[in-house]
């Protein structure tokens, strides 16, 4: 906050106090905090979930307070809702709308550098995680690091790149840091003001989405810059583990990794589906319908959100096509949310297993992936992973019907909301926001991009009865 009031001083806006009291209120929480629990404490798997859970929703709320106090957004649960999505790597928006927001005549870009950098900063602190950030950069946690990296770490398995926890937080920002700085140069030798190349960098890594336009990317007509772009999203969908491995010389485990193969597979066929769909609705072989499908493809495959296109317009298979791929998301280990590839790999793998079982009732199949032993509990936490994740999808879906939310919009922005990913279907597409949702819709979508972001069970196990008992 203090750095972002800086911004305020440098291009002469009016929201330089809105960053100073917001500072001053988060560091004298913090200063109380921490001298009420001063001393070396041990933490337990069961204060790790708190721990997190608890921090998330405490980002979310300190950061809500620039935007409130600077009047860009008057109403509490709109700042809210918008900080929720930043630090969950979200993306959806309340901006955009004058019948709400009479005051932005132009959006997004009313908005001052401060606050449009302040959104872009929360999503790629969220990205990598507030707490792996946490253990990297400040050694206070000790011993409870190991509870809280696997209660935060996006994807099935916490895979730990070395074997100490604090290393392994360093190397993954270390990378994260690296892809970031390397996109902000090319975007800005690309043709990308330096101050959009800096905000749409710190939104790609951690698939984000947050854009300083209200087109979004598709009001840059530049290929090259939609193709940088691309190459970022995908690689922030990867596991970063591949990413270190490469950088120590092997770079072939991209290859070797089936996960990877098959993230890359579907996102081939995915994007050659929706561009015959597109040369079919257009009659017109060109290359912006290759580059748009390419990149709406990667997107919300990633969870990153942007947009080039307004996909609503598309014939009706590439929505479905985008609102499966809303459902599966990126690689395990990445910055992307969703199911994840490899529980997709493992619940099909298991679906396969189980009819093979029904022909061979004496048969001991054991359960693989990419030649590696699968144990009973992954497969068991997986199956439940799964269950729950489309029960809270089907939740939402019906509580916002009720809220005269239409069934399409309804079942888009449910999963967009536990995908993290920001632009949905119907009234939530691409070219729209989710200002005039109802504000306990709102407040239900923020809930479900937490869950969404810490993999359901760290919030669940939170809030359920059994953690609270001696």
């Amino acid at each position: 906050m203090l750095l972002t009031s800086g911004l305020s001083l440098l291009y002469g806006e009016n929201d330089f106090y809105a960053f100073i009291q917001s500072a001053i209120g988060t560091l004298s929480i913090g200063i109380i905090t921490a001298w009420l629990t001063r001393g070396k404490i041990a933490l337990s798997t069961k204060d790790g979930f708190a721990i997190v859970t608890l921090t998330w929703v405490v980002t979310a709320l300190a950061s809500a307070f620039p935007f409130y106090l600077s009047g860009y957004i008057p109403n509490f649960t709109d700042a809210f809702f918008e900080s929720m999505s930043g630090v969950t790597t979200t993306g959806a928006s309340i901006l955009g709308n004058i019948q709400t927001s009479p005051h932005l005549e132009n959006g997004i870009e009313s908005l001052s550098h401060a606050i449009l950098f302040w959104r872009s900063f929360i999503q790629w602190i969220g990205g990598m995680g507030i707490i792996v950030f946490t253990i990297a950069i400040l050694p206070l946690l000790g011993v409870g690091g190991v509870q809280l990296f696997k209660a935060e770490v996006p994807g099935p398995v916490a895979d730990k790149i070395s074997p100490r926890v604090r290393e392994t937080a360093k190397y993954l920002w270390l990378i994260y840091v690296g892809f970031t700085l390397a996109e902000i140069f090319l975007l800005g030798v690309s043709g990308m003001d330096w101050f959009d190349s800096v905000c749409h960098s710190l939104t790609t890594m951690p698939t984000g989405g947050f854009s300083t336009k209200n087109a979004s990317i598709a009001f840059y007509d530049n290929s090259v810059i939609h193709y940088i772009i691309i190459f970022f999203m995908f690689a922030a969908g990867i596991n970063f583990s591949l990413h270190f491995r490469a950088l120590r010389g092997d770079v072939k485990s991209y290859i070797k990794d089936r996960e990877f193969r098959n993230f890359l597979g579907l996102a081939l066929f995915v994007t050659m589906v929706i561009f015959i769909s597109r040369l079919v609705q257009t009659q017109e072989f060109n290359h912006e319908n290759i580059r748009d499908s390419l990149f709406q493809t990667v997107s919300i495959v990633t969870t990153t959100g942007y947009g080039s296109a307004d996909y609503e317009l598309w014939l009706p298979v590439a929505k479905f096509l985008l609102l499966s791929l809303m459902f599966i998301g990126g690689m395990g280990g990445s910055t992307g949310g969703g199911i994840k590839i490899v529980r997709v790999m493992l619940i099909l793998k298991y679906i396969a297993m189980e009819t093979r079982r029904l022909l061979h009732t004496r048969a001991i199949i054991p359960m693989q992936i990419g030649g590696k032993h699968v144990s009973s509990d992954v497969v068991r936490n997986t199956l439940g992973f799964f269950l729950f994740y489309i029960f809270i999808f089907a939740l939402t879906t019906l509580l916002l019907t009720m809220m005269n939310v239409d069934l399409i919009s309804s079942i888009g922005a449910s999963a967009s909301a536990l995908g993290n990913i920001g632009p949905a279907l119907g009234n939530f597409g691409p070219s729209d926001n989710y200002a005039l949702l109802h504000p306990l819709g709102k407040w239900l979508l923020s809930f479900c991009m937490l869950l969404g972001r810490l993999e359901i069970f760290t919030v669940m196990v939170f809030l359920s009865r059994s953690f609270w008992k001696k």
